[in-house]
């Protein structure tokens, strides 16, 4: 994809990559949408993005690599199952000569599902305020 055009979608998005990275993108989409069915989609940083109860994921196409970036309480959730894989501190390299990990990808977007609505459940409850004993 070219730096100067911004996609207005996720359609438009994966449309911008030749067919060997699009299937790759479709499949991405795919396991993230079935993970997190409520989840809304947008463009973000100029990449796929989903929200539910805050940000979740997103992802990117690179030169070599499907992007997917989690967040690091993720990757550090599943640093055995991530091993096999190139990181950074918020995001993992799936190297496009080998299949993308479906399974994992969907138990990581799961994982940041749960930890958005465990969130989302403290905001609500109201703080307990200290009594000092003085």
């Amino acid at each position: 994809m070219k730096s100067d055009n911004i996609p207005k979608s996720i359609d438009e998005y994966i449309a911008s990559y030749p067919e060997n990275i699009r299937e790759k993108l479709r499949a991405m989409r795919l396991t993230v949408r079935k993970a997190a069915p409520d989840a809304s989609e947008r463009i973000s940083y100029r990449m796929p993005a989903y929200a539910f109860n805050g940000m979740l994921v997103y992802f990117a196409a690179h030169t070599n690599h499907l992007g997917l970036y989690p967040f690091t309480s993720a990757i550090q959730a599943f640093s055995k199952d991530l091993a096999p894989y190139r990181q950074t501190k918020g995001g993992i390299r799936f190297p496009y000569s080998s299949p993308l990990p479906l399974d994992l990808i969907k138990r990581i977007v799961e994982f940041r599902v749960q930890e958005n609505l465990h969130k989302a459940a403290l905001k609500k409850v109201p703080a307990i305020k200290q009594r000092s004993k003085t």
